[in-house]
């Protein structure tokens, strides 16, 4: 059992560590220079004050305070009681060694922690910097195995798509390629003056905020979703029923459709009291979430795919895009389906059998039901 000096009990370091080495050393020396001048073995301070002596141990110790007593702070309880025995007993100013107390850790965590009006999730990235407007590759993303994705890509326009082997030729950039060939087939770049530099530049910025780490609601979901919506809405039942603002919301929304998303389920969330859940009031959280990363970074640098969409369309893209999305919440789909059936029986069918969906409300039913909804539960992922 170690003993301290009378009234100054010996701090809990481990016997034989260096630590311990260096405060029983330091406290030899602080006992001696109490002695009186002359005490037999004790040397005359006549050249050097000892703090003088002593500056490079000391610098030494302090180090090894800091980075122990750190450690120490953040594992134990007691941690902030032992830091505090040391700075008092051996540095002039306590703010010398800096030693994070429990609250001060808590308030770092606060700090760190974005406020409920910041969308979590959200990350600084910075794509746009890393090609110019002529560097573009053919399939919006640097691969060596160009030809293979060539191969599979053909396949883009109709069912079957190998969205596994397309990710696995373009390194792992599924979502963004898809996208690049879809908006290139149905021409959406040019028809909504979409600079195919931001373009891929938000792409690559939305499929790096899909986590590689949850198994199915990730980008090769995502890419999968947005191939098929692309695919349904090329049917002959569908194809001239939808504007060019529809499609584009529709594919926009399959695009964003699950980004961020922890894979957890709203209950578990809800039930977990969640920041999410708190932010969300517990309505379709994970819902809700997804739309805000997705509109959010279409603020990022040089990531506005719709910066040239009239104020008018920006806002009709944004409501069709927040209500198919939505409608991706389960607890919601049997509602939905009742509704579709009701609203298809009570319609005309043309002679090529096409629907007649005059309103926005009735076009927007069968891009909740079928363009998402159907295709997020029955995708091949």
């Amino acid at each position: 059992m170690q003993e301290g000096t009378p009234g100054r009990p010996l701090p809990a370091f481990p016997l034989g560590s260096e630590l311990c080495r260096e405060w029983h050393l330091a406290e030899a020396r602080r006992r001696r220079a109490a002695l009186p001048l002359g005490t037999p073995g004790v040397e005359m301070p006549d050249a050097v004050p000892l703090h003088l002596a002593c500056q490079g141990r000391i610098v030494k110790f302090k180090r090894m305070l800091n980075r122990e007593l750190t450690h120490l702070s953040e594992t134990s309880r007691s941690g902030n009681q032992v830091s505090e025995y040391i700075s008092n007993t051996f540095l002039d100013k306590q703010h010398e060694v800096e030693i994070p107390s429990p609250a001060s850790r808590e308030k770092g965590k606060e700090e760190a922690r974005p406020p409920m009006s910041q969308i979590s999730g959200v990350k600084k990235l910075m794509h746009g910097a890393s090609f110019s407007y002529s560097s573009i590759p053919r399939f919006g993303v640097q691969t060596d195995q160009e030809g293979p994705l060539a191969k599979e890509l053909e396949t883009v326009n109709r069912w079957g798509l190998d969205v596994f082997k397309v990710a696995e030729y373009s390194g792992h950039r599924p979502l963004t390629v898809v996208m690049y060939s879809i908006f290139q087939e149905r021409d959406l770049l040019k028809t909504f003056h979409i600079p195919i530099d931001t373009f891929i530049t938000f792409l690559m910025t939305l499929e790096d905020h899909y986590h590689l780490d949850v198994a199915y609601h990730n980008n090769i979901h995502a890419a999968d979703v947005a191939q098929s919506t692309h695919v349904l809405l090329s049917m002959p039942a569908l194809e001239a029923v939808f504007t060019d603002l529809e499609v584009l919301a529709a594919i926009f929304a399959a695009a964003i459709h699950d980004v961020d998303h922890p894979g957890v389920s709203n209950q578990f969330l809800i039930n977990t009291n969640s920041e999410l859940a708190l932010m969300y009031n517990d309505s379709s959280v994970l819902e809700n979430h997804h739309l805000a990363v997705g509109f959010k970074l279409l603020q990022e640098e040089n990531c506005n795919i719709f910066q040239n969409l009239s104020k008018k369309e920006q806002q009709m893209l944004r409501k069709m895009a927040i209500d198919m999305v939505l409608a991706t919440d389960m607890s919601k789909h049997m509602n939905l389906l009742a509704d579709l059936k009701t609203m298809v029986e009570t319609k005309k069918v043309t002679s090529l059998g096409v629907l007649l969906l005059d309103n926005y409300s009735d076009r927007i039913q069968v891009l909740q039901n079928i363009g998402l909804t159907v295709l997020d539960l029955s995708n091949s992922h």
